[in-house]
């Protein structure tokens, strides 16, 4: 068994008012990921999963598509080692400088 990684992505474009955190939270649940999800002060969206690879690929290919609506221009990701911290996945109202 593989060990849990973290996924740290920021998705512009047309990415909020489109419902981009539902959707990324629907999709991190149904992936069994743990994290959040928020609004940033810029105009993007802030992600950040932990767990399997292959869960977190899932999702980062879901991040380029985005909900109906959105317009997703570009997905700066990072990679690193799960920290373990979070239980479940969360939608953060509002702008969320991190943890």
């Amino acid at each position: 068994m593989s060990a849990e990684r973290r996924l740290e992505a920021i998705v512009r474009g047309r990415v909020q008012g489109v419902g981009f955190r539902m959707f990324v939270a629907d999709r991190a649940i149904q992936l069994g990921l743990n994290g959040w999800v928020a609004n940033q002060a810029d105009g993007g969206v802030r992600v950040v999963a932990e767990g399997p690879d292959t869960a977190l690929g899932r999702l980062l290919l879901h991040l380029h598509d985005g909900p109906p609506g959105a317009r997703v221009e570009q997905v700066d990701e990072a990679w690193s080692v799960a920290g373990g911290s979070y239980d479940g996945f969360s939608i953060r109202s509002g702008w969320h400088a991190g943890d």
